[in-house]
């Protein structure tokens, strides 16, 4: 069964709505300390600012979209997304340049006609068929996408193939949707007998190729097993774990998956099957029957979600992403939704998509997946999603006492590792909540690419239930010392300006693992020392 389709949007705009109008019961909190996006709905301000005319969106109600079509046009972003410095349109290494393809080959944007280093900072549009500009576009076209250059040389493909800049997809789907462990069983290790000896040119990358073969050997043992030992996983998992295996790893480390091999499929079957009948039902009467609130933020922040990335453009994509959060919300009456579990939902979908293609997630066109692999990655993406908040959902509820506790901890806990920059903000009137409510609430994703995220979210879910409130209060505590001697040299203005526009859109695996290494010994220094957090 198809999951069906959210209902037409008729506008996406920025009205006043009394759930979602106070996040926060503080007044200093300014638009950036939000959100990087600079989203209007600041959560200390007790009304949104109605969007400027150039933004707000007049169309008629769109048609609802039938189950089952290739629908791959975004919806039309109505308010801007300002960065200080534009995202990179992909957290994965870039592919080297190669020769732009023809129009009808590419991925065909239309959006304004503003300078391409803008990235994500204007609004963006595609279209496909009728080619109209969006709300504020004038009709030229950006093509986004490259193919590989002896592939640019051959005639173009028939259009049943999948086209090679938008993915590709691997032709054993069935095979993984229907069982788990075929994505382990078709992939054996490669084998390399030449590689030089640690002693001669080259030896260190293949000393490091061989840590990495022997590391991917004990998942696998592991994963294999009848019934696999959560402990020796956990273990393995705490210094991340192989790309290919993540979405075999992540939802044993999460509950999602029976630890007992002969249940997992069928395990599956019955939660996937579980979430398209809760989609039926909660959109069963169309838009008439949602719940207006609710709804109206989902339609808000979707289009944000991941601005200038291909994959978060697509409609298809935002479509699975409404369904996931409004389902999850209904389903948690005591907090709804809240701006920024979207961002929680994006490592989820990208790590499941993975297991289906040959390429960049981050490129993927999700058009050419079966609807019964959409379908799986969607539901795969819910339940873990709901795993996650199940630990955090006191950060989402009524006045977010789970982050302001987590906020004030912090507080405490930066005054004893670094007395001097604890002194230095103190003396800046900078105060915790004006960076780390951002922190805290959305788990750093607004700080580091979804890459760095993924690798970070191997370690939190080894540590178990808690890493992500309790652990994550030392990662944080950590992120915010090693900037200690930049931030001491700087004023109120300068600090808040640099927190909100870190240097880490280069970060690598490295980074994130000296960071979870210098939280780790945080961690074991003051976690059992609990004198030293306030009463």
């Amino acid at each position: 069964m198809a999951a069906r389709p959210p209902p037409a949007r008729p506008h996406i705009g920025l009205n006043p709505s009394p759930r979602f109008s106070s996040y926060s019961t503080s007044e200093w909190v300014d638009d950036d300390a939000w959100d990087s996006g600079s989203d209007s709905e600041s959560p200390t301000k007790t009304s949104w600012k109605q969007p400027t005319s150039k933004h707000a969106s007049s169309s008629s109600p769109k048609p609802v979209p039938k189950s089952g079509q290739n629908n791959s046009s975004s919806s039309t972003l109505a308010s801007s997304y300002t960065h200080l410095h534009a995202p990179s349109p992909s957290s994965y290494p870039p592919r080297p340049e190669q020769p732009q393809p023809v129009n009808k080959n590419g991925w065909t944007i239309v959006s304004k006609s503003t300078d391409r280093l803008r990235g994500a900072d204007h609004d963006e549009s595609a279209h496909t068929g009728d080619g109209a500009a969006g709300a504020e576009g004038d009709g030229s076209d950006l093509i986004l996408g490259d193919l590989d250059p002896e592939v640019a040389e051959q005639p173009a493909p028939a259009p049943s193939k999948p086209r090679q800049d938008q993915g590709s997809l691997r032709d054993d789907v069935d095979e993984i949707v229907n069982d788990p462990l075929h994505l382990i069983r078709r992939r054996p290790p490669k084998r390399n007998h030449s590689l030089p000896s640690s002693s001669e040119p080259g030896g260190q990358l293949a000393r490091e190729r061989s840590i990495k073969s022997n590391r991917r050997q004990k998942f696998v043992g592991c994963i294999m097993q009848e019934d696999v030992n959560m402990a020796q996983l956990r273990k393995l998992a705490w210094n991340g774990v192989p790309s290919d295996l993540r979405p075999v790893t992540w939802p044993l480390l999460l509950g999602y998956m029976p630890l007992p091999a002969p249940l997992r499929a069928s395990t599956l079957a019955r939660k996937r099957q579980e979430y398209l009948s809760l989609v039926e039902l909660a959109f069963a009467r169309n838009r008439e029957g949602l719940d207006q609130q609710i709804w109206h933020q989902i339609e808000i922040d979707v289009p944000r979600t991941r601005p200038g990335v291909k994959l978060w453009m697509q409609a298809s994509t935002q479509r699975s992403l409404e369904r996931i959060l409004y389902v999850w919300a209904i389903r948690h009456p005591a907090s709804g939704y809240v701006q920024g579990i979207n961002d929680l939902a994006t490592p989820f979908f990208q790590v499941f998509l993975s297991a289906y293609i040959d390429s960049d997630p981050e490129e993927f066109d999700p058009t050419l997946l079966p609807s019964h692999v959409l379908n799986a990655i969607e539901a795969d993406s819910f339940w873990c999603l709901s795993r996650l908040l199940d630990g955090i959902q006191d950060n989402y509820i009524a006045t977010q006492p789970g982050i302001q506790r987590s906020v004030k901890r912090m507080t405490e806990l930066v005054a004893r590792i670094d007395p001097p920059l604890a002194a230095h903000l103190e003396s800046e009137n900078v105060e915790f909540m004006q960076f780390a409510f951002r922190w805290m609430n959305c788990l750093l994703m607004r700080e580091i690419s979804v890459e760095n995220t993924i690798r970070m979210w191997d370690t939190y879910l080894a540590e178990g239930a808690d890493a992500f409130s309790q652990f994550h209060l030392y990662v944080c505590s950590a992120f915010l010392v090693q900037w200690s001697k930049k931030l001491r040299e700087m004023d109120f203005q300068g600090i808040i300006m640099f927190l909100q526009s870190l240097p880490t859109q280069g970060w690598t695996d490295h980074e994130i693992e000296m960071l979870l290494s210098e939280a780790f010994v945080h961690y074991s220094t003051w976690h059992n020392a609990q004198s030293h957090f306030g009463k």
